[in-house]
This record gives C-alpha cells, structure tokens and sequence, in this order.
C-alpha cells in the first residue's frame, strides 16, 4: 500500500526479510539521490533477526552463535522482529545539492519527536528522552529501570539518509536477552503493550506513524 503525507511517500510492505529490505532500501536510495523519486518512507515488519551498526563491541553479541547481520549504519547492536514496527526514511536533506554539510543532528531530533509524539497519541505520555542516549525512552519506576521502546539508527549517505527507527508494539521481549541491547547494560528493553497494559499491535501504530511522517520534514 502506497500512500503520500506533505510530499512523503509511504510504503506499507508488510513482513520483509532483512536482507531484501536492504536492497531495496540502497534502491530507492539511488532514486531518491538522482532525483528520480520523491522523498520515501519504507514502513514494515522483519522476521527474527540481530543487526550490528558500526559502534558494536564483541561482547555486545549473542553468546550462543545466533547470527548476526552486520550493517553500515550508526550505533550498536539490535533486534528486529515480528510485533515491532521499523521504518526505514530515505529523504534528502537539506543542503544534500548544494554540497554543504547536512545537518544529520536535526533529522534525529525530529526523528525522535516523531516517535514521542506517536507513543503520547497511543496513551503512552511517560515516554521520554534520555540525554547522550538515542531513541525514546521510559523512566524507571517500580517496573525497572529506564527502558527503550523506540530505537533509531541512521546512516547518511550523498545527503540522503537510510536505516531509520523501530518501536516495539507487541514483540516478544525475550529476543533482547540474548545481546546487550544498544551496548547498554544498566537499562532495560520495553514494548508499547508491556507499558499501557494492552495489546498494541503494529496494525494499530501502522497508521498512526504515517500520520506523524510529516515530522521528519524540516
């Protein structure tokens, strides 16, 4: 399913292998660089799988000889699977013709605001923010320390960015026991159904995330 906000093009591809959502991501990427196609966002589902960015240290990974997929965007190492909602934006930046230096930090901060505002709109108000630390967050309370519910990690490339953000929905949290999420040790990993205390499924945030997409333009 196809659909467009403020001059954004959405894709719903439903349940995409790993590999071939990477394909297809430096696809549209090269379109998207050459002016060939608007300003996209590919929204979907992985089946099970670790990805490693740039900053992942040894011992970050599964001890146990899962595989692990290593890729060229930014932070550490992560889980993709059913019940978590990833999207991967690939939009040219400001600047991105003119051979300027973009701006990757303000594309992150409204990254980030989108997906507060997504969490705040579902019910979940307590979502926040955590210095020197990416993505969105829960603060700790009686439940456990700080947790993750939204994840981001970008790459920019020719002034257009790829990778993007996942939030977890309904996913089975057991996936993070066997890495040290994001490199992080001292907090945890939540989902939008273990925080509100009802399913949330990714159907449901599906169309609310597209309503905020307009949040990533500048």
């Amino acid at each position: 399913m196809t659909s467009t906000v403020a001059g954004l093009t959405s894709l719903r591809l439903g349940t995409v292998d790993y590999l071939a959502a990477w394909d297809e991501q430096r696809r549209v990427h090269e379109a998207v660089v050459a002016g060939e196609r608007p300003d996209t966002v590919l929204l979907l589902e992985h089946p099970d799988v670790y990805t490693a960015g740039k900053r992942t240290e040894p011992w970050d990974r599964p001890i146990d000889g899962t595989p692990v997929i290593d890729v060229d965007r930014g932070g550490k190492i992560t889980w993709h699977g059913p019940g978590q909602l990833v999207g991967y934006p690939i939009l040219k930046l400001p600047g991105a013709d003119t051979g300027l230096p973009v701006d990757v930090v303000a594309f992150v901060r409204r990254t980030e605001r989108l997906l507060l505002d997504v969490c705040a709109e579902l019910g979940l108000h307590t979502a926040m923010l955590v210095e020197g630390r990416s993505g969105v967050w829960v603060p700790a309370d009686e439940r456990g320390p700080e947790r993750k519910v939204a994840a981001i990690g970008i790459r920019v490339a020719r002034g257009v960015t790829q990778h993007g953000f996942s939030i977890n929905c309904d996913c089975d949290l057991a996936a993070y026991d066997r890495i040290v999420a994001c490199g992080l040790r001292d907090v945890g990993v939540t989902s939008l159904s273990a925080e509100l205390d009802r399913p949330v499924t990714t159907a449901e945030v599906l169309p609310i995330v597209e309503r905020h997409l307009r949040t990533l333009l500048p």
